[in-house]
């Protein structure tokens, strides 16, 4: 007696009607890795990483670069000894060095390059530099990866339709959007608000909120005419990339840093000078 369950194909019918031809387009693509990964075919990152792969192709640079007011840049006319502190203190291994002006790179200036100056060699930091890339902000991810693998370089400057630098990127950062970053415990939806009142008289404010939104969320009145978000102004303030676990006063609020990495600042927290809040 056929009671109608004969007639619906099974998974290994399926797949195989699937793998006989090329999937139309990358819906169905999903759905078969979808539907392997739950025949346990494919584990979770490796799911992950293959929806990755194809997430960089429909990516363009300015959705992944660091913001202008966030890199971490070296002036080429300073002196070697005080371009060693900073250099130092926030580990980066390359540098976008500029002559005088954040929209005038001059180069990259390599730190391992540096340890020429522990001899005591006379250098001149210009004959260390090296080419700059620049690229525009509509750069698909992937054209940009293949660059990177082709011209062994790891970072280029993003530069935005009128030739002003817009932010950087490099290799990482591409490589991140595959295989994915270490969230941790302060981290919150990228679909929730810029700005999140923790209910105890503080806010959880993300890095890249722009200066105007967050003056009228605390009803500050910080100038928005060098910095165009609280993440290039906090920067500023400590002269640096901060680590997470710093503070600093601004006016009136303290900011404590709850997500850095080496490069870049995620997210802050937020309170008025005064005012405590429960740990």
């Amino acid at each position: 007696m056929n009671d109608g369950s004969s007639s619906r194909p099974g998974f290994l019918e399926r797949l195989t009607a699937w793998l006989s031809r090329e999937p139309d387009n990358k819906e169905e693509l999903l759905e078969l890795l979808h539907a392997a990964y739950e025949n346990n075919l494919l584990d979770a990152d490796a799911l992950s990483m293959i929806e990755g792969v194809m997430q960089v192709s429909d990516m363009q640079v300015r959705d992944v670069m660091i913001p202008r007011s966030q890199m971490s840049v070296v002036n080429i006319n300073e002196p070697p000894d005080k371009l060693l502190p900073f250099i130092i203190d926030t580990a980066h291994s390359r540098f976008p060095a500029i002559d005088g002006d954040r929209d005038d790179v001059a180069g990259i200036l390599l730190a391992k390059d540096l340890l020429r100056l522990c001899t005591g060699e006379d250098v001149d930091l210009w004959d260390m530099l090296r080419p700059a890339v620049f690229i525009p902000e509509s750069k698909r991810l992937n054209v940009l990866l293949r660059e990177f693998r082709a011209s062994r370089n790891h970072m280029a400057i993003v530069v935005d339709e009128f030739g002003g630098v817009a932010g950087l990127v490099t290799i990482e950062d591409v490589l991140e959007q595959i295989v994915g970053d270490i969230d941790d415990e302060y981290d919150y939806d990228e679909a929730e608000d810029n700005i999140v009142a923790d209910g105890k008289g503080a806010w959880r404010v993300k890095a890249q909120t722009e200066i105007d939104d967050f003056n009228q969320a605390l009803g500050a009145r910080f100038a928005d005419d060098e910095f165009d978000t609280v993440g290039g102004m906090v920067i500023h303030a400590f002269g640096r990339v901060p680590k997470q676990g710093e503070s600093v006063e601004i006016t009136g609020l303290r900011f404590h840093v709850l997500r850095a990495d080496s490069r870049r600042l995620h997210s802050l927290k937020v309170e008025r000078l005064g005012e405590t809040t429960p740990a």
